[in-house]
């Protein structure tokens, strides 16, 4: 979900990490080592994030029905994914990010089209349209003047900046559920592990830009964290108000008398 954008034309982070905390020979660390590690954890946590609404889905084509599920997360992680594909086939060595991207486009695709088949006619319509602008119009539009009205770095960098701004709306496109949440006080259209995963991607890939000083992927990826963080607390709250008034009414029997007042007497 990230790519290293070159740091060097960015002043303030040409200060070398290995000077702040490695200088001594006793503590050197391959920081590029480091940063790999930091990408491959964090691709293996993306991938739970793609593959983490398998059982929303399940239900959805067990009930024949997308129920209250919105579409919007889908649709919006597979225009992240795909505007990564071009943006890790333009900039050289980003062959495990562009892996992460067209797994992921594939997945999301899965589940843009079960949508499309299960969805009620409205929100059928209201997910076409989504797709056509989102998933045809606008990639095709980026393609189209990347490829023809920009060259060398500034193609790259430009991607880069795109990328990094659908990360961040990708990453609060599940707050769309919030809503609902709080009007019903139930958390059953806000996936728990598909908040969680979306968190922890995230601050693997927080840790990766740190690593190779990246300020863009550092940015999109701080605001996952953060609404990560907003997500699973919002849930917790929720889920909890669920199950305090459930545990009330187990409880509510050792209060009441055995027998009716009303036939005391009989």
């Amino acid at each position: 979900m990230v790519g290293k954008i070159r740091s060097s034309k960015i002043p303030y982070l040409s200060l070398s990490l290995r000077s702040v905390f490695f200088a001594h020979p006793r503590f050197f660390i391959n920081m590029e080592s480091l940063g790999f590690l930091a990408g491959v954890i964090g691709s293996t946590l993306t991938m739970f994030f793609y593959l983490s609404p398998i059982k929303t889905f399940a239900q959805i084509v067990k009930h024949r029905s997308t129920e209250e599920f919105e579409s919007l997360p889908y649709v919006s992680t597979l225009l992240t994914t795909s505007v990564g594909i071009y943006y890790g086939a333009t900039k050289p060595g980003l062959y495990l990010f562009t892996m992460i991207c067209a797994m992921g486009a594939l997945i999301q695709l899965v589940y843009v089209v079960l949508f499309l088949i299960y969805a009620p006619p409205k929100i059928r319509a209201k997910t076409a349209i989504l797709v056509g602008v989102l998933n045809v119009g606008f990639p095709a539009a980026i393609f189209i003047i990347a490829q023809y009205g920009m060259h060398g770095d500034l193609r790259i960098e430009v991607l880069g900046l795109i990328r990094a701004g659908l990360s961040t709306a990708m990453f609060a496109s599940p707050l769309v559920a919030i809503k609902r949440v709080v009007t019903a006080k139930s958390v059953e259209y806000m996936p728990f592990l598909l908040s969680f995963c979306l968190f922890t991607s995230s601050v693997a890939w927080f840790w990766y830009a740190i690593l190779v000083q990246d300020l863009s992927v550092a940015l999109s990826n701080g605001v996952g964290v953060v609404l990560g963080i907003l997500q699973l607390v919002l849930y917790a709250i929720s889920w909890r108000r669920e199950v305090l008034p459930s545990n009330e009414s187990d409880a509510g029997w050792q209060h009441k008398p055995l027998l009716n007042e009303d036939n005391q007497d009989v």
